[in-house]
């Protein structure tokens, strides 16, 4: 459904861009300034006047996970927002806690991964997608973080090398999956590794898969338990090394699992 939402005045800097909401924050008695992810600007900042109001057109589309078209005016030093075109709200989100958060720190993530008039579009797409496996029932909320973290890494060019050794190249030796070199390390070159681990080799092929599949085809398979704590050991240990920030979503998500 799409809903369209008017605040108007005209302005020869107007300006229509398309992303997703990250986060609000109260301005004043009635404003909000507002954090979106967009495709053709990356992350800006904008303030969406009155839209605390009860009755304001944007009161509904300034939301976390809202996405679609908004329009604004681009001043000297900010945006301001007109009116929004909302394409999908995630309002299943809203009914379930656990999944919320997981969406709520997905969208932290991005927003500390993102900068404004960076091109942006792959992590767009990637939140976009992952924010409809979260609402999929079918796919473990779990197994979604895992995916979500290793392609942000990925599309951020930290990525793991999990197609052969780290150091030498050689893909045909038995390896061990080291964090603090960046990936998989040979039997040959692993004598100095103090944090290898031996992955199951469906672990392995997962992760090649999400580091090398297309944004639209990632959420599209499950793995059994063994491969889902190594996955998570896995993430647990390169987010420590890259990710420089706690995710205060994050801490609430672990108090509920």
């Amino acid at each position: 459904m799409i809903l369209l939402l008017t605040e108007g005045r005209n302005n020869v800097n107007q300006i229509v861009l398309t992303g997703m909401v990250l986060s609000t924050a109260p301005v004043g008695e009635y404003d909000r300034r507002v954090v979106i992810l967009t495709k053709e600007q990356g992350k800006i900042s904008a303030f969406a006047k009155g839209s605390r109001r009860p009755n304001s057109p944007l009161v509904g589309a300034v939301n976390p996970f809202s996405f679609g078209e908004f329009t604004m005016y681009e001043g000297r030093t900010s945006y301001t927002i007109q009116s929004a075109s909302i394409t999908n709200y995630f309002a299943e989100l809203r009914e379930d806690v656990v999944g919320a958060y997981y969406g709520f720190y997905f969208l932290e993530f991005a927003s500390y991964y993102t900068k404004e008039y960076n091109d942006e579009r792959e992590m767009l797409k990637l939140l976009y997608q992952t924010l409809r496996a979260l609402i999929n029932p079918h796919i473990p909320n779990q197994l979604i973080r895992y995916i979500f973290e290793l392609k942000a890494l990925t599309i951020n060019g930290q990525a793991p090398q999990v197609f052969q050794c780290v150091q030498c190249g050689a893909s045909d030796r038995p390896a061990v999956f080291s964090a603090a070199k960046g990936g998989l390390v040979c039997s040959e070159c692993g004598a100095d590794v103090i944090d290898g681990m031996i992955l199951d080799n469906s672990t392995l092929y997962s992760m090649q898969y999400i580091e090398s599949a297309k944004i639209e085809k990632l959420y599209t398979f499950t793995v059994s338990d063994k491969v889902m704590d190594e996955l998570g050991k896995v993430m647990r240990r390169l987010t420590e090394i890259y990710v420089d920030k706690h995710f205060k979503s994050l801490e609430i998500l672990e108090t509920l699992l």
